[in-house]
């Protein structure tokens, strides 16, 4: 067996007029995430890190902002499509780690749902996934308010 890493990494506007998801949740929040499906930064960037790990390229290749089937979808399906192309690649899902930054809402009171749906989808013990939150503390986009990033790291191995 060869391990294999990959980094994903996303970030959207924040606007009035859309939900917040992250990783499949719906947070309560006056503002949401503008983007061609749902916008879940948690789960976009679990998507590219997963492809990154299985050197399947990344999200924007395989569910493109030009193509209307995309428009609204649900992050968590598409993670569900992702996760069954690498492992049909030979690769075993090992560990995802996530990280979210946001000025707000707080993610504690959801990260048990967020790793929840995540183990769930990807076919894995609670402990093989990991997902914090930090702020920007008053710097850039995300310290502005204006917008929410997330950095993922996953391990497969293949054989």
């Amino acid at each position: 067996m060869t391990v294999c890493t990959g980094i994903g990494y996303d970030a959207h506007r924040l606007v009035e007029g859309r939900r917040l998801v992250l990783g499949g949740v719906e947070l309560d929040h006056e503002l949401g995430l503008e983007g061609w499906s749902d916008a879940d930064v948690l789960t976009h960037a679990v998507i590219d890190a997963l492809l990154g790990a299985a050197g399947l390229g990344d999200v924007g290749e395989h569910f493109p902002d030009t193509d209307e089937r995309w428009r609204d979808a649900d992050s968590l399906e598409l993670l569900r499509t992702v996760a069954a192309q690498v492992r049909a690649e030979g690769c075993a899902i090992r560990h995802v780690d996530v990280t979210v930054v946001l000025e707000a809402p707080r993610l504690a009171p959801h990260r048990a749902a967020i790793r929840a749906n995540l183990a769930e989808i990807l076919g894995l013990a609670l402990p093989h996934v990991n997902v914090k939150a930090t702020r920007g503390e008053g710097m850039g986009f995300v310290g502005r308010g204006e917008g929410i990033a997330a950095l993922a790291v996953a391990t497969v191995e293949r054989d």
